[in-house]
């Protein structure tokens, strides 16, 4: 049986898209985290044998939840793929450290009216989306390229605060 040349490309737009930070293979992807505000860490294998791990989700949620008021999200595995890519890609041996994970609305309102530096109304650290993040033993700016060059999501840049904010929304770039 042959295929003609439509039938190949009616096959492929068929196929299901990955996000650019996904792997593509099947192997297991893992995370290592360190809330720098609780001192929590978690090492986890967040995904496996095709699908996400539920409890390791959870446990990852926990970890990231916003420490102010003890609120915990879901965190999108999207970010979760993108941080771990990040955490491989970097050779990244340590936790990455994370200043801010899920933020509820409260403190991210407060936040916003204490002058917190830029803090976004509409923040996506409010809905799981986002990370604020530093990698021990890779420097800001090579984190802030990485993560650029993965083309995931928006990339901030604060070196005043030694932090790379990083989400899944759309592809932008700013510094603070």
């Amino acid at each position: 049986m042959s295929l003609n040349r439509r039938a190949l490309i009616g096959a492929a737009l068929t196929l299901p898209l990955a996000g650019p930070a996904l792997a593509t293979s099947p192997a297991p992807r893992s995370l290592s985290v360190l809330n720098l505000h609780t001192g929590e860490r978690l090492a986890t294998t967040y995904w496996e044998a095709g699908a996400y791990v539920r409890d390791a989700l959870a446990g990852l949620a926990k970890v990231l939840r916003d420490h102010r008021t003890g609120e915990t999200h879901e965190m999108a595995p999207d970010l979760l793929d993108l941080v771990a890519r990040l955490q491989t890609d970097l050779g990244a041996t340590q936790p990455v450290q994370v200043i801010s994970g899920y933020r509820s609305p409260r403190t991210n309102e407060a936040l916003r009216q204490s002058g917190g530096g830029g803090v976004a109304k509409r923040s996506l650290h409010m809905d799981g989306l986002a990370m604020d993040i530093r990698m021990p033993g890779v420097g800001l700016a090579r984190l802030r390229d990485a993560a650029w060059g993965l083309q995931g999501g928006g990339v901030g840049y604060y070196p005043g605060s030694d932090f790379v904010h990083v989400d899944v929304g759309r592809v932008r770039r700013w510094a603070g």
